[in-house]
């Protein structure tokens, strides 16, 4: 291992990500069992594959997680409300919810948090909100965040990964704001294993990134330098 990074196996933060609007059925089988055989934490798809997810890995350690109101967020309360009860009743235990950033930036914060906790009430599962942080300030960060805290999140997440994506320092924001209370998730632009590394010692809890499987051979040829 390079002198610089800790000896950290970064395979049970990954979230597996396939969310081109490309994916076939027959890249959800192979993204699930990379998932299994890389020990990932889940796979990544959207509510249309889930069914077919949930099969291949039934009783295997994966979970499977889907999007809602991808990608910008901006459907009704009632489309996301049912877009997540349909993928849990097909078997997704985890969603990433984006948030509606128009509501968040005029100020209807009721409006937010209602969303998001009615999302986590009705459907129990592992809910990550997503706030893409590279079109908010700070301040805008931290009210996000402390509105989906307060609304039952399990997560927080930095971005879709259309508008920019991860950083440290709005990792290490995050982290200040959430303490240990709730999960951070890095998304967006994760292309090394160093980069990895170093939103994980910022305080992230999960990655998400479709480049799970390179991070993991880069860590490989990493330790065979050493």
């Amino acid at each position: 291992m390079a002198a610089d990074y800790p000896d950290i196996d970064i395979a049970p933060f990954i979230d597996h990500a396939l969310l081109t609007p490309m994916a076939t059925p027959e890249q959800v089988e192979q993204w699930c069992e990379q998932a299994y055989r890389y020990n990932f934490a889940s796979v990544c798809i959207y509510p249309t594959y889930v069914k077919q997810a949930a099969e291949i890995l039934h009783g295997k350690n994966p979970k499977v997680c889907t999007v809602i109101g991808f990608p910008t967020g901006a459907t009704t309360s009632s489309v996301k409300l049912y877009e997540a009860q349909e993928a849990v009743e097909n078997g997704a235990t985890e969603l990433d919810v984006v948030l509606n950033l128009g509501w968040l930036k005029f100020g209807k914060t009721e409006e937010v948090h209602r969303e998001i906790a009615e999302i986590c009430e009705e459907t129990g599962q592992i809910v990550k909100v997503i706030l893409e942080t590279s079109l908010l300030t700070d301040a805008e960060k931290k009210l996000a965040t402390e509105l989906c805290m307060d609304a039952g999140a399990a997560f927080i997440k930095t971005s879709t990964g259309l508008n920019g994506g991860a950083t440290v320092a709005d990792i290490r924001l995050l982290k200040e704001i959430v303490r240990e209370s709730i999960g951070i998730k890095a998304s967006g632009g994760i292309r090394t294993y160093e980069q990895a590394l170093d939103l994980i010692q910022a305080g992230a809890t999960r990655l998400g990134t479709s480049r799970g499987i390179d991070l993991i051979r880069q860590r490989d040829n990493l330790d065979k330098k050493e």
